[in-house]
């Protein structure tokens, strides 16, 4: 099973993290929705990495019962790595809390500052390229799978799916 999860936080200090399992990579529709919704997140600390959707994606996963040996892959809507340093981002620290049993894969549609073009992956003509970046799965095989999924335009059609179910009712 391979997941896609997405948390939004709306104006009271609560989230709402959302996951969708997907079997095959160029599947139109999720096998099955997960929902959580967390009363109270920390704010983030200025100055410092925004980890705040970390102890929303482990209470989801414990909430719904998906342990990481169910879990061949989970996309997150961020980034693993910060840069080409590796300087580890929020998927890096998932993969870390998860016992580094499961592959992340990390899709960022915002490039952080000096990007090189090796994280770039191009889904449609003339529209700006997702960057990716992953730990677990080797990056050639991160953004040719990103390009096998679903949809025509530049998010895949799952992608979009998750961050709605992240951003309705909350």
């Amino acid at each position: 099973m391979k997941l896609a999860i997405d948390v939004h936080f709306d104006n009271n200090n609560a989230a709402q993290a959302a996951a969708i399992a997907f079997d095959d990579w160029d599947a139109a529709e999720p096998s099955r929705t997960f929902i959580t919704r967390i009363a109270q997140v920390e704010k983030p600390v200025r100055g410092e990495l925004d980890l705040r959707a970390l102890p929303c994606i482990m209470q989801l996963l414990r909430e719904h019962g998906l342990a990481p040996e169910m879990i061949e892959l989970i996309i997150i809507n961020g980034l693993v790595h910060l840069d080409a340093q590796e300087t580890p981002g929020l998927g890096r620290h998932l993969h870390h809390a998860l016992g580094e049993r499961c592959a992340i894969m990390g899709v960022s549609k915002t490039a952080p500052p000096n990007t090189p073009s090796q994280f770039e992956v191009q889904r449609e003509e003339e529209t700006r390229p997702l960057i990716v970046s992953c730990i677990g799965i080797d990056l050639g095989a991160a953004k040719a799978r990103l390009r096998a999924m679903h949809g025509r335009k530049r998010v895949p059609t799952l992608l979009k799916l998750v961050a709605r179910l992240a951003k309705a009712e909350s």
